[in-house]
């Protein structure tokens, strides 16, 4: 795959040995960003450009690239100006297997790593999807989910007697890409339904196969809804029961 030389390439470029040799506190605050940024343009020329009144990380020959690891919230009015004229990618980075490192703030000093328990999944974007639901049936959107290994630097600056809980996130390096996932066009969402579901499901299969808190399994069905990945069938009780638009398709089918 031609993104994972990128990958490779653009990790070199801004993180290369500098961690190893000077320590986390040489890189910035937005590492992931900026490899990722430089994996979809190696030409940093095209960084960076004012489309009215906006600037845009990425323009080139495939439109505009937005680099999105925080919310979707200030992607707004962006996307209600360059959605109009331009072809407009969000990529976002889920982080497929991540380990966690903690910083004092006093010291500098780091803990050794420790993997987290948790496997992240495509469909995690759904809850920030729905931050921009009005825009993602514009035949101008598309999306790339980048699933990466992640190495997370937090604070020891939180209020509990750890200094965890609370704490502020310092940085986050990738480490190794594993797969791209990409949603060219309405068909496409069905990508982002976890696999395993029954064939008719409620909100409660959805939350224990997705891996989401069941609130935001309830957003992530809203959004699957909207972009006529899933139907509303009926119910069960109170509870609302759906199924996916391409039921036959593997995603649903126990592993």
């Amino acid at each position: 795959m031609q993104i994972i030389e990128q990958f490779v390439n653009a990790r070199n470029l801004i993180v290369g040995n500098e961690i190893n040799r000077l320590g986390i506190g040489s890189l910035g605050e937005k590492t992931l960003h900026a490899v990722l940024k430089h994996t979809f343009e190696p030409d940093a020329s095209k960084h960076e450009i004012k489309i009215g009144g906006f600037f845009a990380d990425i323009v080139n020959l495939n439109g505009i690239t937005e680099v999105q690891t925080r919310s979707f919230n200030a992607l707004r009015k962006r996307l209600a100006f360059f959605l109009e004229n331009y072809i407009v990618t969000i990529v976002y980075p889920i982080a497929q297997r991540k380990w966690l490192v903690w910083i004092d703030p006093e010291t500098g000093e780091c803990t050794k790593r420790r993997k987290s328990p948790k496997t992240g999944k495509a469909c995690e974007i759904l809850d920030e999807l729905y931050r921009i639901k009005p825009f993602l049936t514009h035949s101008n959107l598309r999306l790339r989910l980048v699933m990466l290994d992640i190495i997370e630097y937090r604070n020891l600056n939180g209020w509990n007697k750890d200094r965890k809980k609370g704490s502020s996130r310092f940085d986050r390096i990738p480490e190794d890409i594993h797969d791209e996932v990409e949603i060219n066009d309405l068909e496409d969402y069905v990508k982002l339904i976890p696999d395993g579901l029954p064939k008719v499901f409620a909100v409660k299969d959805f939350f224990e196969k997705s891996g989401l808190s069941l609130k935001k399994a309830g957003t992530a069905l809203n959004v699957l809804k909207y972009v006529s990945a899933v139907v509303q069938v009926g119910k069960n009780g109170r509870a609302l029961l759906y199924e996916a638009t391409n039921s036959e398709s593997s995603h649903h089918k126990e592993d």
